[in-house]
């Protein structure tokens, strides 16, 4: 077994460690999200914190970690006796991104379930992590449906199985903890709100920091006994902490002033809900429980909002999460009630360094011991704007106010991960058929089992009322659904699109349709072009708001090199087609159509299109041509690619209507290339 690396031995990183900690002490917090560039010890500090919790007291022989002084009386495993149990450590369980359902929350038996009328149930992860922590790294990769069943089961406390009429129900409360990187896309803002706290970390820039940081991890590596081994004290020192503030807890007073900070920040930050109020005032106890008092100060309130509110105040997903602090200190101090003069806020001990007390040695701050690996991030736009191609470059403009738009789809029926967009054969959905099961049966078609198994009954010696049904009898149902797409948007920032309130309503449109892909799951790609050159300044990925930053920051001027735009976007979708080869791919044109540069670029763009047509690529263009005399290049081109154009108007969702069924219609008239796409 691996030994973990010690909690108290991550260098710096005090606010993900803290908000780990207040966890420990007080579960109800409700978990904890850690966002964050890649390097940055995440998944370190999270390994770590299982080896500090306190052990548990579960009844022996069962599989779902049933508290023997409080048993679930609905345990599967059930009933027991209420007695002393056994003790065993915490468990931390990971939950894999590509895990199944069944692996998640147990499978049935349907076969013996048929047959004998038996409940065999395999638990799941969610029943081993009862009474422990259920981690997940890159939580925003994890599928949708596991996403609702982890949903459902942190809002009620358990876990429920049903398949065609037998049901298994389990406790399964657990604390969440989540990592990811927001450069690969945004979490749900349901599953979002589920996480009690959030914390930013980004690897030092110091060098002494960072020094520190390689020399632990070295030295761990090294020896990974022998370095836990120097830290155990230090260890044993936060574990007992740990202990005594879940002691103190209950004793802790959150009196009616803290209560009126609690909610007047809330009010003041427009959260939605009332679950920020909550998750304030059960932080804020266990701030003042972790430091050793028995009455909550401002100062906890202060924290407990810094760690709650970030995440729960974005209005729209391309709203950067955070607090403004000053606004935050003039709300806390208009809402403060004077402090006791004999309050002591306990020097050893409060909620600024989640040791406290001396409890580890000094060091300078850094940000973990995996900070080695992780190099400076550029800044927003860097590398992904085209470099200047000529004197006449234009800077950056805004974009319009987004709108909201229909949705484009895919043509056919495709089986690619789970989203919101075009029609597929997916796990969830409406049942469309029945198939004999490739593998384990995961959701049974009981009309065609049953039909299947009725002829054989005399043959197989049926005595009874019960129904012989044996393996060869089972039929999985097939089901249609929805899936995400790669959708690629080409956008033309030439010359000819460089008037300033024109390419502002074309970044408004293209930032539209970036706000329907993440709410519709997809991945997003950016290719421009514009001089002699295109350009790839996002490839495809699930961060919305990456692509939507790339976009903010993209110049105009210059020659319409179309051709080289469209070669280029076939050659990513190429290479996507190969790492990702179930993912359909919708084709997003934002250009006037014109050509210009090199020899025959009309030409030579149409002969691009037409390789988009040949591989039954979906397409639509985005005609940005203005004025009064109108050329219809726009037209011309998607007839190339066996799309379809509308104009910036007709994006809006009033006006989009016939869109989808257009691009249907088009590409149904491709034939076997949509066949291929699909």
């Amino acid at each position: 077994m691996t030994t973990p690396f010690p909690f108290t031995a991550v260098v710096g990183q005090d606010d993900l460690r803290l908000a780990l900690l207040l966890n420990a002490v007080s579960p109800a917090v409700g978990g904890v999200l850690v966002r964050g560039e890649k390097g940055t010890a995440k998944s370190t500090a999270v390994r770590a914190l299982s080896a500090l919790l306190p052990q548990v007291a579960v009844v022996p022989g069962c599989r779902f970690s049933c508290d023997p002084g409080a048993p679930d009386p609905a345990c599967p495993d059930g009933p027991h006796e209420t007695g002393p149990g056994a003790q065993r450590p915490a468990r931390m369980v990971e939950l894999p991104v590509g895990a199944s359902e069944d692996r998640l929350v147990g499978a049935l038996d349907i076969e013996r379930a048929l047959a004998e009328g038996v409940k065999a149930f395999e638990p799941g992860l969610l029943a081993d992590a009862h009474r422990g922590i259920l981690y997940v790294d890159e939580v925003n990769l994890l599928h949708d449906h596991l996403v609702d069943l982890l949903l459902d089961a942190a809002a009620m406390g358990a876990s429920y199985v049903e398949r065609e009429g037998v049901s298994v129900r389990h406790a399964a409360r657990f604390l969440l903890v989540g990592t990811m990187n927001p450069e690969e896309g945004e979490l749900r803002p349901q599953l979002l709100d589920r996480f009690g706290l959030t914390v930013e970390v980004a690897a030092s820039r110091e060098p002494d920091q960072r020094v520190e940081v390689v020399r632990r991890r070295l030295a761990y590596d090294d020896d990974p006994e022998g370095f836990t081994t120097r830290w155990a004290d230090e260890e044993s020192s936060v574990r007992a902490r740990i202990i005594a503030a879940r002691a103190l807890l209950p004793s802790v007073r959150l009196g009616d002033g803290a209560l009126r900070q609690i909610a007047a920040t809330c009010a003041a930050f427009e959260v939605d809900g009332m679950r920020a109020d909550i998750v304030m005032a059960r932080t804020a106890t266990a701030l003042a429980a972790w430091a050793g008092r028995t009455d909550v100060l401002a100062e906890d309130v202060r924290q407990a909002a810094l760690l709650a509110l970030p995440h729960r105040r974005r209005r729209n997903p391309f709203d950067a999460p955070g607090l403004d602090e000053n606004k935050l200190d003039e709300t806390l101090e208009e809402f403060a009630e004077p402090e006791p003069e004999d309050d002591d806020p306990d020097p050893d001990g409060g909620p600024d360094g989640p040791g406290g007390g001396g409890q580890q040695p000094p060091e300078p701050d850094s940000d973990g011991p995996q900070g080695d690996d992780t190099g400076a991030r550029p800044e927003a736009g860097e590398g992904g704007e085209p470099q200047p191609s000529g004197s006449g470059e234009q800077q950056p403009v805004r974009a319009s106010e987004p709108f909201r738009t229909k949705a484009l789809s895919v043509p056919g029926i495709g089986e690619g991960a789970a989203g919101r967009r075009s029609r597929a054969r997916t796990e969830h959905g409406r049942t469309t058929g029945a198939k004999r099961p490739q593998g384990a049966l995961t959701k049974l078609h009981l009309a065609a089992t049953i039909q299947a198994a009725a002829p054989h009954q005399l043959a197989r010696g049926r005595a009874g009322r019960g129904l012989v049904v044996r393996r060869d009898d089972l039929r999985q149902a097939t089901r249609e659904g929805r899936e995400g797409n790669l959708v690629l948007f080409v956008v033309d920032a030439s010359g000819s699109m460089a008037a300033r309130q024109r390419m502002s309503a074309v970044k408004g449109a293209v930032l539209s349709l970036l706000l329907d892909a993440y709410q519709r799951r997809d991945k997003v790609g950016l290719v421009t072009f514009r001089g002699s050159v295109a350009d790839v300044a996002l490839p495809p990925t699930s961060s919305v708001d990456a692509a939507a930053v790339r976009l903010e920051s993209l110049p105009t001027g210059g020659r319409t090199p179309l051709a080289a735009g469209l070669l280029k976007a076939h050659d990513v979708l190429r290479v996507e087609r190969l790492r990702d080869p179930a993912r359909r791919a919708l084709v997003v044109l934002v250009t006037d159509g014109r050509a210009t540069g090199g020899p025959e670029p009309v030409a030579l763009a149409g002969r691009a299109a037409r390789l988009f047509a040949a591989d039954g690529i979906a397409s639509v263009v985005v005609d940005c041509e203005s004025g009064p005399v109108r050329l219809g290049l726009a037209g011309q081109l998607a007839g190339e690619l066996e799309g379809t154009a509308v104009t910036l108007d007709e994006l809006r969702a009033d006006s989009i209507a016939g869109l989808v069924r257009d691009v249907q219609g088009n590409q149904g008239r491709s034939g076997s290339s949509s066949r291929r796409a699909a």
